[in-house]
Order: C-alpha cells, then sequence, then structure tokens
C-alpha cells in the first residue's frame, strides 16, 4: 500500500473516496463542513435525512457529491462531540474501512485538522496507516477465487494548512511496519494447521531472517533432548510431526546491550492431548500458536524499522495431539531448570512448553524478557475479548506494557500474582503440577506457574486468549497484540 501527503482544496482532490466525520448531533468536522460548503450543502443533507445516525461505527457512502472531485464521499460516525476522543477517531475509521471492502475503490483521501498537536496529529496517521492496512487485510491463500475488491492501493493524508511532513511520513513508516507485523500475525493464524506445522512457523522465521539479516537458529528434537527440554518435548510425544524451538536474533542496538527477549507459544494445533477437548469449535484451535505467531509479526516489524535495539525471539513450537505415545494425566517429567512437573491435565500444554523457553532465555542474559501466549480460558471469562491480562515479577515492566497499550489503542491490564496463588500450584508426587487444584484464578494460577522459571530476570507474561482472535462471523486472527509489542519495543529504543 502506497501513503501520501497532500495540501491544497479538499474538495478538487481527485480521489476515490475521501473520508470525513460526522456526529451523532448532526455536527459535521472541519473536513466535512468544507466539502459541505464546496457541495452547496449536499453533505448535511445527507446527514439530516437520516441515512446515518453519526454514532460512532456507522457509515454512509455517497456517490458523485456534486462540487466534488472525488468519486465518493464516505461519512463515518463520531458518536458525542463532546466526548470524542482519539479512541473513538480509531474505531470510526476502522468500520470505514470495513464499509470500504463493499466498494471498488482503491484509493481513499484522509483530511487532517492541522490546527491539533503535532503529536496528535503524528498519532492518528500512524493510527490511521494501521487501520489502512487492517482493511485491506484479506485471507485469500486458500481459495479458488479471490475476491480482491477493498481499499488496497494508496492512502493519502490530506492537511488543510501547514504541518510537520517529516514527523509525519515517521509516523507513516510506523504504522506501516506494525500493519504489516499484524497482517503476518494473522496469516500465520488463519492459516490451516495441516499447512501452519512447527516446520512452517521455522520456515516463516527463516524467511524474516533472510528478508531482515536477522540471526536464525532452529533447535531439533535431538537438540532439545541434550539440552533436556523434557516438558516441551512431552507435549510433542503424541503428534508425528517434529517439534522446533526457533531463536531469531536482531543486534540493531549496542554491542553487548541487554536484549529484550520475547517469547510465543506455537502450538499449531491443540486437540488437549488425552484430556481432550469438546469437538465444537475445536477448529479454532490452529489459533494456539498466536503467541509466536504476535512475536514473528513483531520482530517483522523489528526489521522493517531497523530498530536501534537487541531483539531475541524464541518460539517453542508443536502439536498437541492424542496417541498412543502421547503424555498421559499423572506422568511426571523434569524441565530443563530441573523441576520435576506431575501433569494433571495434558490440555494444560501452554506452561509446559513456555517453561523451558523461558528457561533456555536465560543464556541471553536479558534486560527483560515478554511472553505472550494464549495460555487460558480463564482469561476470557476475566477481561472479555477486549482486554489482554499481563502478569509480571516487575511492577515497572508492568507498567511500561500497559502504557504502550495505552499509546498502541491495543488494551491491556495489570493482573495480581501473589505469593498466596501460587500456593495454589501443589503436588503430593512432583515439584509442582502443571494446573492448580480447582478452575478459580486460573489464569493467575497458570502465570504463577511460568513465575517458577523466571527467578533470575524480569519478565512479563501476557495471557492472549480472548484478545488473539475472534469467532462467529468475522472469525478470524485479530493481529494482537502486535501493536502494543511494538510500541513496548519502539519506546525501548527511544523512537
Amino acid at each position: 500500500m502506497e501513503f501520501s501527503i497532500k495540501g491544497g482544496d479538499l474538495s478538487k482532490l481527485k480521489t476515490d473516496c475521501v473520508v470525513v466525520g460526522v456526529f451523532d448531533s448532526k455536527k459535521l468536522s472541519t473536513a466535512a463542513t468544507a466539502l459541505d460548503k464546496a457541495s452547496k450543502g449536499a453533505i448535511m443533507a445527507a446527514v439530516s435525512s437520516g441515512d446515518i445516525s453519526g454514532k460512532c461505527g456507522s457509515t454512509l457512502i455517497l456517490q458523485a457529491v456534486p462540487g466534488i472531485t472525488a468519486k465518493r464521499v464516505l461519512l463515518m460516525g463520531y458518536g458525542n462531540d463532546k466526548e470524542y476522543n482519539n479512541k473513538i477517531f480509531v474505531a470510526s475509521l476502522s468500520a470505514a474501512f470495513k464499509a470500504l471492502k463493499k466498494c471498488a475503490a482503491t484509493d481513499v483521501t484522509i483530511p487532517l485538522n492541522t490546527k491539533h498537536a503535532s503529536a496528535d496529529i503524528a498519532w492518528k496517521v500512524e493510527q490511521a496507516a494501521i487501520c489502512a492496512i487492517d482493511g485491506a487485510y484479506r485471507f485469500n491463500q486458500m481459495k479458488s477465487k479471490a475476491d480482491n475488491k477493498h481499499i488496497g492501493k494508496a492512502v493519502t493524508f490530506h492537511l488543510d494548512g501547514k504541518a510537520n511532513e517529516k514527523a509525519l511520513y515517521a509516523a507513516i513508516k510506523r504504522g506501516e511496519a506494525i500493519g504489516e507485523g499484524m497482517n503476518l500475525t494473522k496469516d500465520l493464524g488463519n492459516m490451516p494447521p495441516n499447512i501452519a506445522t512447527p516446520a512452517y512457523l521455522a520456515s516463516t522465521a527463516k524467511d524474516l531472517a533472510k528478508t531482515y539479516k536477522f540471526k536464525c537458529t532452529i533447535l531439533e528434537k535431538k537438540d532439545m533432548e541434550k539440552l533436556g527440554m523434557n516438558t516441551l518435548l512431552s507435549v510433542s510425544k503424541g503428534s508425528y510431526l517434529p517439534p522446533k524451538f526457533i531463536v531469531l536474533e536482531h543486534n540493531g542496538g549496542k554491542k553487548g546491550a541487554a536484549p529484550v527477549v520475547l517469547v510465543g507459544k506455537g502450538i499449531t494445533f491443540d486437540t488437549g492431548g488425552i484430556s481432550i477437548k469438546p469437538s465444537a469449535e475445536m477448529d479454532e484451535m490452529k489459533y494456539d500458536m498466536q503467541g509466536a505467531g504476535s512475536m514473528l509479526g513483531a520482530m517483522k516489524t523489528v526489521g522493517m524499522m531497523k530498530l536501534p535495539l537487541n531483539v531475541v525471539m524464541l518460539v517453542p513450537t508443536c502439536e498437541n495431539m492424542p496417541g498412543g505415545n502421547a503424555t498421559r494425566p499423572g506422568d511426571i517429567v523434569k524441565s530443563m531448570a530441573g523441576h520435576t512437573i506431575e501433569i494433571l491435565n495434558t490440555d494444560a500444554e501452554g506452561r509446559l512448553i513456555l517453561c523451558d523457553a523461558l528457561t533456555y532465555a536465560e543464556r541471553f542474559k536479558p534486560a527483560v524478557v515478554v511472553d505472550a501466549a494464549t495460555l487460558t480460558g480463564a482469561m476470557v471469562i476475566a477481561l472479555g475479548h477486549i482486554t489482554t491480562g499481563i502478569f509480571a515479577n516487575d511492577d515497572k515492566l508492568a507498567a511500561e506494557l500497559v502504557n504502550a497499550g495505552v499509546v498502541a489503542n491495543d488494551a491491556a491490564w495489570h493482573l495480581p500474582m501473589s505469593d498466596e496463588y501460587d500456593a495454589l500450584l501443589k503436588s503430593n508426587f512432583a515439584d509442582i503440577p502443571n494446573i492448580s487444584g480447582g478452575r478459580a484464578g486460573g489464569s493467575i494460577t497458570a502465570a504463577c506457574f511460568l513465575g517458577r522459571f523466571t527467578k533470575s530476570y524480569k519478565w512479563a507474561h501476557m495471557d492472549i486468549a480472548g484478545t488473539a482472535w475472534k469467532s462467529g462471523a468475522d472469525k478470524g486472527a485479530t493481529g494482537r497484540p502486535v501493536p502494543l509489542l511494538a510500541n513496548f519495543l519502539f519506546k525501548r529504543a527511544g523512537i
């Protein structure tokens, strides 16, 4: 997708579609007012007709508006003008791009009010670039006849006055890098599990390494056996597909500087193993690798930005399948860290592959470690599909991530992880069980399990079970939490 910045008379700009906002009070935005004047009241007439409510998320496409060169004018609802904020701007723009999927427009113009603060304009440009790329996204790879009708060629930002164009182009670059990282994450999640296997994730990592000059290391089963990654290997035992342990290293910072280590859960399909899941919606368990997918997406963003920061990505990946050689409830295995673990439920497998990865992270002497995983159904019950749960052994790191989510419009919340919860992890036969005695606080006790393997460094865990994908009519991967991760890394890199 191409992005550009232009000035001049908005009404005379040649474009397939210009997007302007209206409020539910029938008040017009600054850009909509300019077009209304040029069209001698055509915009206000459309609003007054009641064809668009003006509520956030509402849209209306007008064709061949008199006095306006653009082929179309798309009105997007901003809601109450007294409550309008940047979050509503993004939600409205997302709805606008969704509406554009239904028409033949291939380029769009987004007006910017230069009376706003420079930082505010730059943020809106970054978010608009992300929305445009997200709005153009289609997963057509597996369809015999692809539907390519969408806004996917060009976006022009129109300035109604003077602005710092250098800062705006920098914001576009950030938005593009985040949007493309999200697209990779979505592609990996939406790909069927017979294709998006552990080997496929490894191949994707190799492609990223080749494109962005990362160092790539793929550990095979025999390498994991030598390292004592027995908890990871225990999950993979029921599958005929061999596990992989993927390492990507971006050395963009000062030589020898402690890296940020990103860890992503890569269960490419989760049946639950012997503790098998119900059949309903089991197809969605192809998304159980979205922790890995989001970290690979974040690494694409890192590469596109040539981020001046040392970043290491670790992805343990395998399938969790039933079979004659599958791990049983009651089995005890020894982790890479030396802890014996009683496996009471084979469907609590994500923490088993992550604990060995978190132990492996120690060798990089990290500044911080952040993992992302579709870890617990309890997280969906706690925070729904809106907010990512964050747990950490360092409050400042948790605050960094929450604040990055605020900037990125990618919400997260810091939850507790105290000794009282950790004490619930008791086993009569091993050092630790892979689940606690009951369902209560399931997301917290899962985080406490991981915390047992992170004593030597600052660490945060992101449970993205509720935010990594959508079910229902809009079924598909969301690309989250790539925006949050990107802004966290940008801040760490000082850009």
